[in-house]
């Protein structure tokens, strides 16, 4: 006698945000200089669209947000007819307080991310603290005043800003390579990483702030 098979009802198995809501910052900045408008999502999937003027500055951006698996729209409208200096530094800002905005209290971040990342000849590090305190270095080692449209002497430009606005330290160094253009991508990519790894949460301490002095 053939055995009769039942049908067991399932439930439908919703998927869930680990952690948590996303956590979103917008970011509207206008000045005499360059008016940006920002949203980021950091618990993204690497989405983006994005135009400052500066295509190359573009292409680092994107690629940032895809290998950080943040969500990224960003509008930059600059005076690029006297300088990239305001776009780049201003963007680097405004990014910067997204996260800051996003982050809220900080609890439960694990605070500190680093990143070693090749790319092709050429090797880069970068390393993010979330203190609440202003600092970054910053040694390409890019030797040529133009990378495709990007004026490269801006680049510790941005990360001065994106300092600023984080209120964190961020390191980031070219170790050795070739290409200027991928000494300026691995830095990105480190960079996105570090910070990717900075911003994570960890379930353990999701109520605990990671410092000592009850503040960042």
């Amino acid at each position: 006698m053939a055995a009769t098979r039942k049908t067991v009802a399932t439930k439908e198995i919703k998927p869930r945000a680990i952690g948590g809501k996303p956590r979103i910052g917008t970011i509207k900045r206008d000045t005499t200089e360059t008016q940006i408008a920002l949203k980021l999502n950091i618990d993204g999937t690497g989405i983006y669209k994005i135009s400052t003027g500066i295509r190359f500055f573009d292409h680092m951006l994107e690629l940032f947000t895809r290998h950080g698996g943040f969500d990224l729209t960003l509008a930059c409208n600059g005076d690029l007819d006297v300088d990239q200096h305001h776009t780049v530094e201003d963007v680097g800002i405004a990014l910067g307080e997204a996260f800051n905005k996003a982050l809220g209290d900080k609890k439960g971040i694990l605070r500190a991310g680093y990143f070693v990342m090749a790319m092709d000849e050429t090797l880069a590090v970068a390393a993010v603290d979330l203190s609440g305190r202003v600092a970054y270095v910053v040694d390409d080692k890019v030797k040529v005043r133009l990378v495709g449209d990007f004026q490269s002497e801006l680049l510790a430009d941005f990360f001065d800003g994106f300092a600023r606005g984080a209120k964190a330290n961020v390191h980031v160094k070219t170790m050795y390579g070739r290409s200027n253009h991928h000494k300026i991508e691995a830095i990105f990519k480190a960079f996105a990483r570090a910070l990717r790894g900075a911003c994570s949460r960890d379930e353990r301490m999701a109520e605990i702030l990671p410092s000592t002095k009850g503040l960042l």
